[in-house]
């Protein structure tokens, strides 16, 4: 551990984040495996009731008291975006190629960037719509409509990401008063709620082998999920994100194994493209912060007064 401290930060985040795609990208498989015996509404639920009991030793450490929020609507209405994202994303790898799933889903930073200019009023420049424009390019080369073996079900992964995107504008609206502390906890217990009262409904008890897959796959969601949250606490997001687009071949590695899954070249180079985009599109924006603050910082530099009197220390 003493030594992982010793390396620079932005690789410590990156490290991370690696780590963090391949927690997730098995959390993937194990929700198609679970999906194949339970209801989805009741996989959903799993992942959000046994990441809740694995994050449950962290949120006593932090305190019940410093999680309060005056902002209780505002934390549910995340939650029902963000477990409307989770179930859609679910059916996606379930009913889809997993390495073409995770290619059309690159497209959460597009939607992210369309939602900062329609709804957060963000000014979002020439070069950032430019490179949002190509990467939906990049998914009509992996949806190509009108060749091919084209099925509704490729938009699934794209409508995942509309609701993820949504979910970060959300987020990015708590954090202007609350802790990452607060979202992660509110999030949390909403979503384990709202994912069990559909789940009744449907219930079917796990066989053993299931529930070694619906408990791992909380856990690595939880686990995944900090990783990339310390990634982004020590590190820029600009410089540490780009390797979150290692969940492609670590996908498309995994599906082959597990289910003889073999991605088309349009997948990889749609994926490239999107992957592409997304990655100037976060280096623009961390550009483009960097020098809002410099400005900032040297608005509020205090300047000595020309008229102090002499001898004036």
């Amino acid at each position: 551990m003493s030594r992982f401290k010793n390396i620079p930060a932005p690789l410590q985040g990156a490290l991370l984040v690696v780590l963090a795609t391949f927690g997730f990208s098995v959390m993937n498989l194990l929700v198609r495996i679970a999906a194949e015996e339970l209801p989805l509404f009741e996989v959903t639920f799993f992942r959000n009731f046994f990441a809740f009991i694995f994050m449950l030793p962290w949120m006593h450490k932090i305190g019940f008291k410093e999680l309060k929020t005056k902002h209780l609507k505002l934390h549910f209405l995340r939650s029902v975006v963000g477990i409307s994202a989770m179930l859609v994303w679910f059916a996606s790898v379930s009913w889809l190629p997993m390495a073409q799933a995770v290619a059309l889903n690159f497209t959460v930073p597009l939607f992210a960037t369309i939602g900062a200019a329609l709804i957060l009023k963000e000014d979002v420049k020439l070069r950032r719509w430019g490179a949002t424009i190509m990467g939906f390019v990049g998914v009509l080369v992996i949806v190509r409509p009108g060749f091919g073996d084209f099925s509704p079900l490729l938009f699934l992964p794209v409508l995942a990401a509309l609701l993820m995107a949504g979910s970060v504008m959300l987020v990015k609206t708590l954090t202007k008063t609350d802790s990452s502390s607060v979202t992660v906890f509110y999030t949390t217990i909403f979503m384990t709620l709202l994912s069990f009262l559909p789940a009744v409904f449907v219930w079917e008890w796990p066989s053993t082998d299931i529930w070694y897959a619906v408990i791992g796959l909380g856990v690595l969601g939880a686990l995944s999920n900090l990783l990339i949250t310390k990634a982004l606490s020590i590190a820029d997001a600009s410089a540490v994100m780009p390797f979150d687009y290692a969940r492609l071949p670590f996908m498309a590695f995994m599906a082959f194994l597990a289910f003889g899954e073999i991605p088309d070249i349009w997948t990889w180079i749609g994926g490239g493209i999107i992957a592409t985009s997304a990655i100037y599109i976060a280096q623009r924006e961390a550009s483009i912060r960097k020098k809002a603050d410099a400005q900032l910082s040297s608005r509020n530099t205090v300047k000595p007064a020309s008229n102090a009197p002499r001898g004036t220390l």
